[in-house]
């Protein structure tokens, strides 16, 4: 497994792969090929940051069967695709902010994928030749405006709603590993990821059609049962696999920013 990320190192941006307690600094963001300066920094001098930019998030729906019970839904014969907004991403150990603390607003931990290659119209069979890697994500979701808006896009694509991290990790099998989230340290989802209705592969075929995918996109693959509300003052620890865990707090947002 490899590992690569996103840091901040005072007011700079970086990209670069974690060896260990070192980070090994790219010229470009990794999706666009290893170009690796040479310079190393020790990794406990760096802020982690959003591991990926891209220029299309987009997410699944209703990709356990679970959690199409809980949410009284009925399973659609396709994924369910919709597009949130890239500045909803918010790094690990970042606060999520509450845009509505008077709505029912719930956590959802998902697997996401980071796409490697330009692609468009793929084969299932081709399709994981297109992925870069995986990381953990958060799909944080207003039910209220949900519900009455009938759609996903805004409900679920405010600033901090979608924390991913720490990094993304690339030689993996992501075909069958436990994922879970912990709230205030008590298990509130716990499935694998071989309980998806739609795989990687057929995801990102599917999302392939007709749209053209870019290096560095962000596809989310949908959540397990036991989804719930947060709350302000709480502590979110996403975890897939061995992987480092994805640790958010949250906060009740602002309304004072001009």
């Amino acid at each position: 497994m490899r590992i690569f990320g996103g840091f901040r190192f005072g007011e700079e941006f970086l990209y670069g792969e974690a060896r260990g307690d070192e980070v090994h600094l790219l010229s470009k963001p990794y999706w666009l090929g290893l170009d690796f300066t040479g310079a190393t920094v020790p990794l406990r001098e760096l802020q982690i940051d959003v591991p990926v930019a891209p220029s299309k998030l987009m997410a699944v729906g209703l990709n356990y069967a679970d959690h199409i019970a809980e949410m009284k839904r009925t399973p659609l014969g396709t994924p369910l695709i919709w597009f949130k907004a890239p500045t909803s991403l918010l790094p690990h150990e970042g606060a999520i902010e509450i845009a509505f603390p008077e709505h029912k607003t719930d956590f959802e931990v998902e697997l996401a994928i980071v796409v490697g290659a330009r692609t468009k119209n793929v084969s299932v069979e081709r399709a994981l030749d297109h992925v870069f890697g995986y990381t953990v994500a958060e799909d944080i979701s207003d039910r209220d405006l949900q519900s009455s808006e009938k759609q996903f896009g805004r409900a679920k694509s405010f600033d901090t709603y979608s924390p991913i991290g720490p990094f993304v990790y690339t030689g993996v099998d992501v075909s069958d590993l436990p994922i879970t989230l912990r709230q205030n340290g008590e298990v509130k989802q716990q499935a694998r990821t071989s309980q998806m209705i739609y795989s990687v592969a057929e995801i990102v075929s599917f999302a392939s059609q007709g749209l053209t995918l870019l290096p560095g996109d962000l596809i989310m693959t949908g959540t397990p049962s036991g989804v719930g509300p947060i709350k302000a003052g709480d502590e979110l620890e996403g975890r897939i696999g061995d992987w480092p865990p994805l640790r958010n707090r949250v906060a009740q947002a602002r309304r004072d920013e001009k």
